[in-house]
């Protein structure tokens, strides 16, 4: 059983008003407080994780290192955790980080949300910037097997 987490990136700001390519929008002031609000709770319940693996996005790399740096871990990368994904790319990202029980994903919506609803045979499942969720499903990944255990959005914190 792999206890999959799925942490969406935390607020960038508007779109529309960066300038730059979207793959190097930072985080917003907000978003760096989030970022340290979650890493900061996780810490202080004793979550430990296997592996934290995130998009190389701006937004989501930064999500990442705030969230690790609070759990004294590293941060690996993997380019399609920045593209809409499917249950077999991500068993492949899996397997490539050897194997890891309770791993962090981060990420972008709506892949991340169309990603949980699809392992967790819900219809629609919104995550918010900053929003983090476990599903716990066996591997090989496969759509409708999961089982959602939470979703922690970004305002309880």
């Amino acid at each position: 059983m792999t206890e999959l987490y799925l942490l969406r990136h935390a607020h960038a700001g508007d779109r529309s008003t960066y300038d730059g390519l979207d793959a190097t929008r930072p985080l917003s002031e907000k978003g760096e407080r989030q970022s340290n609000r979650l890493g900061t709770f996780l810490a202080s319940v004793g979550f430990v994780p296997d592996a934290i693996i995130s998009s190389p996005k701006v937004r989501a790399y930064r999500t990442a290192e705030l969230v690790a740096l609070h759990l004294g871990l590293p941060v690996g990368i993997d380019p399609r955790l920045g593209e809409a994904l499917e249950p077999e790319d991500l068993d492949a990202i899996l397997t490539e980080a050897g194997d890891p029980a309770r791993p962090v994903l981060v990420g972008h919506d709506p892949d991340f949300s169309e990603l949980a609803a699809l392992l967790s045979g819900g219809s629609h499942l919104p995550m918010r910037k900053g929003a983090m969720l476990r599903i716990d499903i066996d591997r090989p990944l496969r759509a409708g097997v999961g089982t959602l255990r939470w979703l922690l959005p970004p305002d309880l914190l």
